[in-house]
């Protein structure tokens, strides 16, 4: 059976009334994380109020050894 490890990644939706992110910046970050054997699982985004975007959370995952 095979068996994974987990990685949660929070990114600051910067900006007054929140929602927005840096496209470069996050990509880079995924991009990093993908060279390290994470996979992206899933992405959502975590209210502020309102409806204001606060953080993206991505949630990866990688086979362990």
């Amino acid at each position: 059976m095979e068996k994974f490890e987990y990685k949660t990644l929070f990114t600051d939706a910067k900006g007054v009334f929140g929602g927005r992110v840096d496209q470069s910046t996050f990509q880079n970050e995924l991009n990093e994380l993908g060279l390290q054997g994470w996979e992206l699982v899933s992405t959502v985004a975590a209210a502020q109020s309102y409806g204001r975007t606060r953080w993206i959370i991505s949630i990866l995952k990688r086979k362990l050894q």
